[in-house]
């Protein structure tokens, strides 16, 4: 499967061959099954890491508990969440990557290089991404970055409003949000206040 390179492709196109995409399917331990939502309507972007397992066995991005949070950070309900035309979700890879030693694999650098500058140009109405963890952090942000995310994180005021930098909402992360009070403290107010404003 190839991404189509003319410019006149419509987002429907666009994600009907994000659908059918099995460019590293050979790498892929549970096979192809790209995850995504977006309408050329919706004003937010949440920018994840790549799907779960429990994600690629329903087709429905963050349904597990790193998804409960995450929308408890952003002050909205599922059927919010789930309304494309409002709340895009765009992960860095479309589909689960597998297991490593110490968690789930990186996404698949495919996704991005075939796809996102495609699908990003045909989301013109976006005006925050939410970008979780650091391979979206890298692509959200790039050169702005800190030496590490929870220095990324903790500057979140150098890319409000366009872009917030978020810790992944896992429960893995427990630690860390026990650290890092100020996360909740400061950021997760602000977040939702700018959801509301964008909803």
């Amino acid at each position: 499967m190839v991404a189509m390179s003319h410019s006149k492709i419509t987002l429907k196109q666009l994600k009907a061959e994000i659908a059918a995409c099995t460019i590293c399917e050979p790498e892929l331990p549970l096979g192809a099954n790209p995850v995504m939502r977006a309408d050329s309507s919706a004003t937010i972007l949440v920018a994840g890491q790549a799907p779960g397992t429990r994600v690629h066995e329903t087709s429905i991005p963050f349904n597990d508990p790193s998804g409960v949070r995450l929308r408890e950070w952003m002050g909205v309900d599922e059927s919010i969440f789930y309304d494309e035309t409002k709340v895009a979700i765009v992960p860095m890879g479309f589909c689960y990557p597998g297991r490593g030693k110490s968690g789930d694999l990186p996404p698949r650098k495919e996704c991005a290089q075939s796809w996102h500058n495609q699908l990003f140009k045909l989301l013109p109405n976006i005006q925050l991404t939410l970008a979780i963890g650091q391979y979206a952090q890298q692509y959200h942000i790039g050169n702005g970055m800190k030496k590490n995310l929870t220095e990324t994180v903790r500057a979140w005021q150098d890319y409000a409003p366009k872009v917030i930098p978020l810790p992944h909402p896992s429960p893995r992360n427990n630690i860390w949000l026990k650290r890092n009070e100020w996360f909740e403290e400061e950021v997760i107010p602000y977040i939702q206040k700018r959801v509301r404003s964008l909803l």
